[in-house]
Formats: C-alpha cells, structure tokens, sequence
C-alpha cells in the first residue's frame, strides 16, 4: 500500500473515559483491526504499563496477523541518559515488534517546562533513541507532540526536530495535533511551509489529530490532500477528551470520495461490523449518528426523501450503503408519506405496492397515531403488526385476548416496594389467572403474563426484556401527562422494540408488552 493507516485504538484510545481494555481485550480488538485491513497497529506502551508489557508477549504467540505490524509505542530516551542503559528504550526492543513509534517534544516550551531540559540536549535524545532502534534492526516512526501548536509559535525549532528524527534514519516523522485545536487551513500551511523549510517531502510525513475542535477527520483528510501518506486513527474516533480521528470516517473518505486505495480489496465493507464490534469489546454504546457506520447513518425520515429513494436510493444517500457494509433504513414517524410507508413495509418483508387502499390506510392511521404522541420511529415491530393488521385477509393471531388486569404496589413496614400484578387471560379458549411479583409495576405484569402463557407456548422462556425506556411527550404536565414507553425485547438470538402510549404509564407500558409477546411469538417457529 502507498498509504499507511496507523491504527492507535490500543493506545490513545484507551485514553478515553470509561474505556480499559484488559490484555484479552486487547487481543481481540488487534483481531478485528487486522481483519479490517489497517497496516499498523500500536499496541501500547512496553514498560510503563504491565498490561501492554503482558499484550505484546501474548501477541508473539496469539496473534497470526494477516495485514497488520504491531507497533511498540514509547518516549525518546531520558535527559542524560545513554540510550543503551535507557531501561523504558530497552522494553521497547523487548516487545520484538518490527516497528517502534517514539514520542519526542517538538515545542520548545514543552522541552524547556516540562522536560526541563536544554534544545540541544532534546534533539540528541531524538537522534539517539532513532539511531539506536535502527541499529537493532526496527523500523522507527516519530510521533512529534504538539507539533503544530510547536510550529506556530518557534518554527526553526519545530522544523529541527523533524529533521534530526530524519536525519537519525526515522522512516516517518508524525505531525501531532496534541491539543487538537487546529483547522483543516491551519494543518495544510504548515505542512506546506514545513516542507519548504526543511526540504522533507510531504510523502515522508505523518499526521495524529486529536477532535477538540471536531476537526479530527476534517484536519486528517486535509493532510492527505497535501501530500502526506502516513495517518493515524482511532476506531470510532476513541481517545481522550473529545477523542481522536475517527478510523472509518477517515478511511471511507480517503477511499470513496478521494479515490485513493487505503485498504485492501474487502476491507471497507467490513466496517459497520467491526466498528460495533469494537463498541462491544469497548462496553460502550455505538454512535448511532456515526458517519458511514452508525445505524442512522443511511436512515431517511422526511416523505420527501423517500419518495426520491423509491426512484432511485442513491438520490439521497450520498454513497452506497452497502460498501461500508450498513444499511439504509426509511423511519416511520409524522413526516411519512406514502412511500416512507411502502418502503417501510417492504424493508420488513410487506409489500404494500398492490394494495393502494392499505396504504393509505397505513399512512393515515400513523399520522393520526403520532400526532397524539405514539412513535414508529424506534418500534419497528408494533409497526409491523400494525401493518399486518390492515392488510386484506391479514390474520395477525394474536397469542391470548385479555380479560383483566391489576397491579398493586406495597410498601412494607421494612421499607421495601413489591408489587403484584394479576392478570385474567383467554389462551386458545381456556381462562387463565396468573398472580406474580415484581420489583416494579411492568416487571410484576411482564411475570404475571409469562407466568399464564407459558403452558402454551414454551418459547415464552427465552423471551427477555433487556431495556425499557419511558418519555413524558412534551406538552404534557404534572400527573396527567402523556407517557411513550419503548420495549426492547430479546429471545437471544435478535432482538425488537414495540412502543405504548397513555396517560397512565401502565397501560403504556401493557400495550408494548403484548405487542412484544405477540411479534415474538408469530417470529418463532418453535412449537406451541
């Protein structure tokens, strides 16, 4: 590859709040990374961290890499030092990684405050520590810290940094937007005026940037375009503060909209998958407004747009979603027109093309639905079935009809809350009664239910709740508010959201449990 995707989830990524990969964690994430094509993976700092010490001896034996090199990350050798009794540039050779990245101060008054130490004696400890790893046989890359920030405000010393790295057998010498406070503008004068100084071709440059001014992506693209070939990222943008350039984001631009081939062939339509999978591993949420990746990504809500897309979808998908692997999804919500609803309906496997009454049927109940305060948007299976329920000869069998239900809420002399619920049933013409507790009103009605159907349908017990989220809808107050409450409900092989609405926040929330029961078991092909 001409370019060189620089992959630093394992070590700046881990930066971010709430993220700490354990080693086998680590070993997972380097798997995926290689998978999706990176050609250079950091796997932390040897030495200073023993659970990086601990990844890079389990990766001599457990990682079989197929695109990707390991990268050792470390510092330049102390002030005063010989870099051969360095013991922090020792552990980097230790990782027996084919490449070292070195971090070096390129801002004076980094070297001057914060190492307290003299220029002269920096640019030695650059040359040296190069000039020892290269002698040991590692290709040397040099990230140089607060590059840019460096730059604007002592250029000549900046610019001698990079060339002593050079100039000690450094193979790229990486420009670091630390306090990520540039612009794409900012980032290309100073390669341009840096390449004049010093007579480094651009080719021979790196580029780190850091989102503090959510210019990460924009200010990597832009280094790119100015010639550089070498560019670090993280997956999903992870790092700290605000995080850093996000892998898929930069990679997907470089590659679709600038045509230059970053990745091996196959890899790109990997990254929907691999970025959340990397969010798993991560224990933190995917980005559903991720750029390329996230779920919403190539989701189209007005009736407008879906009008266009039934026409063609590359009118209002700015790439084919399919490339990055993702999907393009039509929401259902107030602003749908007839088409949001055909597609809609077809997206779930519902052709509503021949049935022009249904369809105006459908379009008009949703409208009607949402304007007193029910949402489609998240809840494709209550869609589904409100769908099915329309359509000619349609028999959506519903899986018991209700008599009644009751929930009590006590609170008990020790403090605690129970409640209990009962609920009365008709389940294929026999009456059931079924009483249980809960630790809340929905969680006693949810075991009460289970508790009367699962004689009939057994499947019943691999059904989960795994989230419930209720909304005071805006324009309502006090007590006699409107509540929506989304289900999220699993059977731990795929999961569906099925949405209620009320006054009373029971009954908002009785509604989506059936709705969820009811799809759950006309999905299953599990006997009765």
């Amino acid at each position: 590859m001409d370019y060189q995707v620089f992959d630093t989830t394992l070590r700046d990524g881990g930066q971010r709040e709430g993220i700490s990969y354990t080693v086998a964690d680590k070993l997972a994430v380097a798997r995926l990374l290689d998978e999706f094509g990176v050609g250079f993976i950091e796997g932390g700092w040897p030495g200073a961290m023993p659970k990086d010490t601990e990844f890079f001896e389990r990766a001599k034996t457990e990682l079989d890499l197929k695109h990707a090199v390991l990268v050792a990350f470390g510092s330049t050798r102390k002030a005063g030092v010989d870099v051969t009794r360095d013991a922090q540039v020792k552990a980097l050779l230790d990782a027996g990684t084919p490449v070292v990245c070195v971090v070096a101060k390129s801002d004076i008054r980094h070297v001057e405050r914060a190492l307290r130490t003299t220029g002269d004696e920096n640019l030695a400890m650059v040359r040296d520590t190069v000039r020892h790893l290269v002698a040991n046989g590692r290709r040397a890359f040099v990230d140089c810290e607060h590059f840019f920030d460096g730059f604007r405000y002592d250029p000549e010393y900046t610019a001698s940094v990079v060339k002593a790295a050079f100039e000690a057998g450094a193979e790229r010498v990486v420009m670091c937007d630390t306090n990520g406070g540039m612009l794409p503008s900012m980032i290309t004068k100073a390669i341009a005026s840096l390449v004049e100084r010093t007579g480094v071709r651009a080719d021979q440059l790196g580029i780190h940037c850091q989102n503090d001014t959510a210019c990460a992506v924009a200010n990597t693209v832009a280094a790119v375009e100015a010639g550089v070939r070498h560019f670090q990222c993280t997956a999903n943008g992870y790092g700290e503060r605000p995080g850093n350039a996000d892998l898929f984001a930069v990679v997907s631009n470089l590659q679709l909209k600038l045509g230059l081939k970053v990745l091996p062939d196959g890899c790109l339509e990997k990254a929907t998958r691999v970025s959340t999978a990397l969010a798993e591993i991560a224990n933190i949420a995917p980005d559903t407004h991720q750029a390329y990746v996230g779920a919403a990504a190539f989701a189209h809500k007005a009736g407008l747009h879906a009008s266009a897309i039934k026409v063609d979808p590359l009118l209002y998908n700015h790439i084919d979603p399919a490339v990055v692997g993702n999907d393009m999804r039509i929401l259902v919500t107030e602003m749908a027109g007839r088409a949001s609803i055909e597609l809609k309906s077809r997206e779930l496997g519902l052709d509503l093309a021949g049935h022009p009454d249904t369809l105006t049927k459908v379009t008009r109940k949703v409208k009607d639905l949402e304007a007193t305060g029910w949402s489609f948007e998240a809840a494709d299976a209550s869609f589904e079935l409100l769908v099915r329920s329309e359509l000619p000869g349609a028999d959506v069998a519903r899986p018991f009809t209700l008599e009644s239900y009751r929930v009590l809420v006590e609170h008990r002399e020790d403090g605690t809350v129970i409640s209990e619920a009962t609920v009365k049933v008709r389940v294929r013409g026999e009456r059931v009664i079924a009483t249980a507790e809960g630790n809340g009103p929905v969680n006693a009605l949810d075991e009460a239910l289970r508790t009367a159907l699962t004689g009939h349908y057994p499947h019943l017990k691999s059904f989960e709740l795994t989230d419930y989220k209720v909304r005071i809808l805006e324009g309502s107050h006090g007590t006699n508010a409107v509540t929506r409450v989304l289900l999220e409900t699993s059977d731990h092989n795929r999961e569906w959201t099925t949405v209620g609405v009320h006054e009373n926040i029971v009954e908002a929330s009785w509604t989506a449990l059936v709705d969820a029961l009811t799809y759950g078991l006309a999905r299953t092909s599990a006997p009765a």
